[in-house]
């Protein structure tokens, strides 16, 4: 049964106001990088851009995702959920940041991010193999 919307469970409510966040800075960026950014930067650091532009909207959508299975729901999801929002931080912000600063240290933190998100998106498939198995 869903929840009252007054009533929305904290770790969906944080969730969806990432996910919104997450959601309004992708299109910021992304409009910035195919409109503003084109003429201060060459194609592969255009192409960086917009590689955390849409990694960063993919996961917005997502966390859109997991916030409503966390309110409709009793899985929390509490790991999935820290897991891609900071790898979301780390490789699409980094790839911002790189890109303006050209700076080789935020290109090798952009790595770390990829490999939080998978290990958010490995622990989601476990907990719906496993914890879906457990409530039935």
């Amino acid at each position: 049964m869903l929840h009252s919307p007054t009533r929305i469970n904290a770790q969906a409510r944080m969730t969806l106001i990432i996910a919104g966040a997450f959601m309004f800075l992708g299109v910021l960026l992304g409009a910035f990088g195919a409109h503003g950014l084109k003429k201060m930067v060459g194609p592969v650091q255009l192409e960086t851009w917009e590689t955390g532009a849409r990694y960063l909207m993919i996961h917005a959508l997502a966390l859109f995702a997991l916030g409503i299975i966390c309110m409709t729901t009793a899985i929390t999801l509490n790991w999935p959920r820290r897991l891609i929002t900071v790898g979301t931080v780390f490789f699409s912000f980094n790839c911002f940041i790189y890109v303006l600063s050209g700076i080789k240290f935020f290109a090798i933190i952009v790595p770390i991010g990829g490999t939080l998100l998978l290990i958010g998106w490995g622990w989601f498939l476990w907990e719906m193999c496993f914890f879906t198995r457990k409530s039935l």
